[in-house]
């Protein structure tokens, strides 16, 4: 049974948070449109000695979600949700778990590791906790750790992905839990979205379409490759973060490296610092699931969002006739 506050969206998607790509512009145009928006709390970078750009942002989008709840009480806006990647590497994670916790986000996804004080932060301010998990066993350790929900990535997702069949994957989450369950994975239409309800999940969690939007904080080149680009155009690499991710052959040409000939990421050496000596993920190497085949142009969100709801509610209707 899904919690209220993921239980009344207008269309059952949550948007991911993609690495620089989402930032408050992007999220509130997705929960003004009524699908979950989030960011990664990392994407809120300010120089040495500013105040915290994290703190900034969540004072915006509360603001601005309210004042659109205000003026459309009969369409208020869907709830958002922070990224936490809990893995060593992130020397920010208490920091930013202090200022969510202050601010009282509503959703909380952690990645990379499962965290029980993290999912104990969200819980003490009345949010739930989703985890992101490309397997059965990380999934277990997730909710034996305190999360409220499982994010099952599987192949085809964009960024940081799984090998596994979204059928599989599923269906062995669903074998035992019976809690919020969504699933990533080249999921770009609305007959996409009601495959994954169809499959076992809840929710469906859309990224890579979202690039391609007005609102997206990425490069117009970026957003064109999106739209330009189809399945066989995304690489599989861990390369460039140390684990498996997928990512826009052409930019990994611009960067000077041939995406037939990767070496092989360490898992070890995973870095968020903006300083590592690889090829940058999201900024130089740009991340991308391989449903884009189904983007056509660069558009608002909300316009987005609008086909996805147009698309689900006729593939219903036609299952149903």
């Amino acid at each position: 049974m899904l919690p209220p506050i993921l239980a009344d969206l207008r269309i059952p998607v949550v948007a991911s948070p993609m690495f620089i790509v989402s930032g408050p512009d992007l999220v509130i145009a997705q929960c003004k449109a009524g699908i979950v928006g989030s960011f990664p709390a990392l994407n809120a970078r300010e120089k040495d000695g500013e105040p915290p750009l994290l703190d900034a942002w969540l004072t915006r989008i509360a603001e601005e979600l309210d004042r659109h709840n205000q003026a459309n009480p009969d369409r208020p806006a869907a709830p958002f949700a922070v990224n936490q990647i809990v893995h060593r590497s992130n020397a920010r994670l208490q920091r930013d778990i202090e200022i969510c916790h202050r601010h009282r986000v509503p959703i909380w996804i952690t990645s990379l590791g499962a965290r029980p004080e993290v999912n104990a932060a969200a819980h003490d301010c009345g949010g739930i906790a989703l985890h992101d998990v490309i397997n059965d066993s990380f999934a277990r350790k997730a909710i034996e750790k305190g999360a409220d929900g499982l994010i099952a990535v599987a192949a085809g997702a964009g960024g940081h992905v799984g090998p596994q069949s979204p059928f599989a994957l599923v269906q062995e989450i669903r074998a035992w839990f019976a809690g919020p369950l969504l699933l990533s994975g080249a999921i770009a239409t609305g007959r996409a979205v009601l495959a994954a309800q169809a499959m076992g999940a809840d929710l469906a969690y859309v990224g890579s379409p979202f690039i391609a939007t007005e609102e997206a904080n990425a490069p117009a080149e970026y957003k064109r490759m999106i739209v330009d680009s189809g399945a066989e155009d995304v690489v599989t690499s861990s390369l460039f973060t140390g684990v498996s991710g997928n990512y826009l052959a052409p930019s990994i040409r611009a960067a000077g490296l041939d995406p037939d000939r990767l070496e092989r990421g360490d898992v070890s050496d995973m870095s968020f610092d903006e300083n590592s000596p690889r090829p940058k993920a999201w900024s130089q190497i740009w991340g991308s699931g391989q449903g884009i085949g189904a983007v056509r142009e660069v558009v608002p969100a909300a316009a987005l969002i609008d086909r996805l709801a147009r698309e689900h509610a006729e593939a219903r209707a036609a299952l149903c006739a």
